[in-house]
């Protein structure tokens, strides 16, 4: 693997664990199954248009020239997938933690 393609998937893996983790911070406390993505449709919007323009940068020859950066295949993008959504587990479960802890009174004080 060449020096461009180590980078792109780590700038991509960077990029989508910001974009995911934005969903996470729609709630302290609450699980994203009680407050799932499209309860800020805005916030959807502005995370699509950001992959958007990280793809464009990706797969357009002159930005991807000037950026550094290659193409990603369809197994990369699945590597970048398994790198990036356990953000959202980690945060789960974190966001469970508290609950578990402020239903037992130690709302941690």
């Amino acid at each position: 693997m060449g020096s461009a393609k180590a980078t792109t998937l780590s700038l991509t893996v960077v990029v989508l664990i910001e974009m995911l983790n934005s969903f996470n911070a729609l709630s302290e406390n609450a699980s994203l199954l009680t407050v799932p993505p499209w309860a800020n449709p805005w916030l959807s919007v502005a995370t699509a248009a950001s992959v958007a323009l990280h793809c464009l940068l990706l797969y357009t020859p002159f930005l991807a020239d000037l950026f550094r950066v290659t193409p990603l295949s369809l197994a990369e993008w699945g590597l970048v997938f398994a790198f990036s959504a356990p953000v959202i587990l980690v945060d789960e479960c974190l966001k469970a933690m508290a609950r578990f802890a402020a239903r037992r009174g130690g709302g941690g004080q």
